[in-house]
């Protein structure tokens, strides 16, 4: 069994680490939704999607720089096993005919899921360098949303169809 994050006695290497590894999930996520986007021919969706894994490594690469600087011999004891979702997408929120906007709705909800999680988490907190870091990724959170619902904003509308409509149930092969 995992062990569970103790929040209130979080040292800053292991919310590095936390960080890091809720980026790599994230990351991890959007490929995943990129391939599913790839093999069903919603090559819009896919490409936002490969955005996000791109925004999603930058800013894991940038915690990971942080991280070595402060601590570059202090072993992780954070693993991933000790998160589940903080930041990713939900695994049932790529469908097979995704549009830009319905895959730019996906990452809204997921950053403002982040959001919660860290400003959650903020309660919990005592050492002062994890509150100001929490801080922050709570508060890039909400600059990510800001980009998603600017991204949205120079979409066209949708169309009134609704491509789940159209959509073949799975099948044995």
């Amino acid at each position: 069994m995992p062990r569970a994050i103790d929040l209130a006695s979080l040292p800053l290497v292991d919310a590095l680490d936390l960080a890091i590894l809720i980026e790599d999930e994230a990351k991890d996520r959007y490929e995943e939704f990129v391939d599913q986007m790839e093999l069903h021919h919603t090559p819009d969706a896919a490409r936002f999607f490969r955005s996000m894994a791109g925004n999603e490594e930058k800013h894991g690469a940038e915690l990971r720089e942080r991280r070595q600087r402060l601590f570059p011999t202090a072993p992780r004891t954070v693993t991933r096993e000790m998160l589940w979702d903080v930041e990713a997408p939900d695994y049932d929120a790529a469908r097979v005919f995704m549009s830009a906007r319905q895959a730019m709705q996906v990452a809204l909800e997921a950053e403002i899921k982040a959001h919660d999680y860290f400003a959650a988490a903020l309660v919990h907190i005592t050492n002062p360098d994890v509150k100001a870091l929490f801080t922050e990724l709570r508060d890039e959170e909400i600059e990510h949303q800001d980009l998603v619902k600017a991204a949205m904003a120079t979409l066209p509308p949708e169309p009134d169809a609704n491509p789940d409509d159209y959509a073949d149930g799975p099948v044995g092969h």
